[in-house]
């Protein structure tokens, strides 16, 4: 059974996701850790569950979901993995990151793996299926948990509301389009793990959500 641990750093209030199963083999999602004590907390939460992590994934690459990629890529000897068509997001990261005063950081590695649609997150015992949601991005990918009712939705859909569609890339009908053909066929009891706030489930947002009920 698949279990997913959340902490949240950085000033953008990013959630980084760690998922392990019984093994103790772990997939750390969009670490977004940018201050030393962030780095550390991350580094050791995986020590103190006794995690050994495999893969390395952003969501997408706006720069507050990979400040930490590179702290993760060089401890733990992972190659990062995205969708390509965020290569030109994660390019622009440093620039973006000047925008909002804030000095980059070590630069993220370069992915060397690719993650289409379709494909299979397989670590442990785990398996999560890649879903191509864009709108928020160009190419965000959100990772569905069949067998434990999960899926880990990046900046896609909130607890009360979506990723913001104003960025580079973005739109709105897109967004709407991905949440309604990629992440609401998943069931009403499949809980959302987002990329900033509260956790939430499908059902609920279905009801509720003001931006998906107009």
């Amino acid at each position: 059974m698949a279990s997913v641990v959340c902490m949240t750093f950085n000033d953008f209030r990013e959630n980084t996701y760690l998922v392990y199963d019984e093994t103790g083999e772990c997939a750390v999602f969009d670490p977004g850790c940018y201050y030393p004590e962030e780095e550390q907390e991350l580094i050791g939460k995986i020590a103190e569950l006794k995690l050994k992590p495999v893969r390395l994934i952003n969501t997408h690459c706006h720069l507050d979901h990979i400040f930490g990629n590179a702290l993760v890529a060089e401890t733990y000897g992972l190659e990062l993995e995205i969708h390509p068509g965020e290569l030109k997001v994660l390019e622009f990261a440093p620039q973006s990151a000047m925008m909002f005063g804030m000095p980059p950081g070590k630069p993220s590695p370069w992915p060397k793996l690719f993650i289409q649609e379709g494909d299979a997150i397989e670590f442990g015992n785990t398996r999560l299926e890649a879903l191509f949601t864009p709108g928020h991005s160009p190419a965000s990918l959100s990772f569905f948990c069949r067998e434990d009712r999960f899926v880990i939705a990046g900046d896609v859909l909130f607890y009360g509301s979506i990723g913001r569609t104003d960025l580079p890339g973005g739109d709105f009908d897109t967004l709407i389009e991905s949440i309604r053909e990629k992440l609401f066929p998943l069931g009403d009891d499949v809980v959302v793990y987002p990329g900033h706030e509260r956790s939430t489930t499908i059902g609920f947002e279905r009801k509720n959500n003001p931006f998906l009920n107009q």
